[in-house]
Order: structure tokens, then sequence, then C-alpha cells
């Protein structure tokens, strides 16, 4: 029997997976704040491993937009910042996982952008406030298709990001403040974490705005590709 639903509910948001004609269909996406060194620094906020643990952010799957879009440049902001991200994705159910069966969780990799309102932002975390107008953009969280890798636990590999082909970010992996086990181990201590769950695991250093009619490039090593085409304002 069909549900009779008042209008009708969106679409399950879903990612292209290499290698197969099915897709991954999202099921929540968690960010980790700062979690490189030096865009800690640039942001103003370094982090001390030893005093501090993670901290998250959440997007909402409504945001999802996958690589090679064209979007606009979204209202509300004058500072439209990209961060090239290592995406994690989920694939096994976890909860109060030990850093050392992480990898059992692992469905495999993306690459990703974490747009942001860095104004907005800024002025939210000034005022301790929420972060969600400065981060939960529609449009604003960009994926690359999926590239299954069970059971496998980056540790290292180049993380880059060009703007109309000129390098703004180059940093590796292996600079993560909290590596992939470590980001595994603590987010399940606060959330069930279940397949189609994408974690953003950090940006480098080396942020910055963009304006309509820029190209934005991002890659992982062993991994792939983003691409990102910012329309006019709307």
């Amino acid at each position: 029997m069909t549900t009779p639903y008042l209008w009708t509910p969106p679409a399950v948001p879903s990612l292209p997976i290499r290698g197969s004609d099915a897709r991954l269909p999202i099921n929540r996406i968690f960010c980790v704040g700062r979690n490189y060194h030096a865009h800690a620094v640039e942001m103003g906020r370094p982090v001390d491993k030893s005093a501090e643990r993670p901290f998250y952010f959440t997007k909402s799957t409504q945001t999802l937009v996958e690589s090679g879009a064209t979007v606009p440049y979204p209202p509300g902001t004058s500072n439209y910042h990209y961060e090239m991200e290592l995406v994690l994705v989920i694939g096994k159910p976890g909860f109060r996982v030990a850093a050392e069966n992480a990898h059992e969780l692992v469905y495999g990799y993306a690459c990703g952008l974490d747009m942001t309102r860095r104004d907005l932002q800024l002025v939210a975390r000034d005022k301790g406030r929420p972060w969600d107008l400065g981060k939960d953009i529609e449009q604003g969280s960009v994926c690359s298709e999926v590239v299954p890798m069970p059971g496998v636990v980056i540790e290292s590999g180049a993380i880059a990001l060009q703007v109309n082909g000129v390098t703004k970010q180059s940093s590796d992996v292996d600079k993560l403040i909290w590596n992939i086990r470590e980001i595994l181990a603590d987010l399940s201590q606060f959330y069930h974490l279940e397949p189609g769950d994408l974690i953003y695991t950090g940006t480098p250093e080396g942020v910055g705005a963009v304006l309509p009619g820029d190209q934005i490039r991002g890659q992982v090593a062993g991994v792939g590709e983003v691409v990102l085409h910012i329309g006019a304002a709307e």
C-alpha cells in the first residue's frame, strides 16, 4: 500500500560508486573541524591534541551535490570559501568502536568540498553561536564518486586543490591531527554510525574565497578528483 503523503517526499540523496551501476544512499554528513594543524593556525585556533578531542558539526543531506555541478553563489555572504577534504564512507554499523577495529566500518572514500560562508561562520564562532548559516549551505557539500575500499585505512596521500588552475591547497593526509581510526573511534562514542554516513575528515591550510565564474578542482591521491563550478549569485 502506498503511503498517502501530503506532498511528494524528496528523493534519497545518493552518490555514484566507481565500477558499479548502483548508487550509494547517503544517511548523514559529519564534518571534523580543524583537523590539520596548519589550517587550525590560519583560522586563529591552534589545536593541542594532548588536551583536546575532535569536534564535529553536521550538514544536512539536502546540501549534497555531485562533482561536476554548477552551483549558484549563495545568498548572505561576501566571503564564500572552499575546503578540500578526504571523505570517509561508512559501510557497516558501529557504536563505541575501538580504534584497532575501526577499519571494519570503512566502505570506501571520496573527494569532497565543504563549502563555507566564512564571514557568517566567524561571526557565529566569535559570538559562541551555532555554525549552521556558515556551514549548512544549500548545495554546499560537494562529493565525487565513491571509491570502494572495504576495510582500508588511508594513512597518507597528497591532497590538493586548484582554483582556475592555480594551486591553493597542497598537503598530505598524513598531516591529519586525528587520523581515520581515531575519528571513527571517537565519533562512535556519540553516534551509532550507520552505512551511508559520510565523514568529511578536515581541510588543510590554504582555504580562500571564490567568485562567480570560478572553477574549483581538488584531488586526493589514490581516491580521485572533485570539481565544482561557481555560478552567478541568486
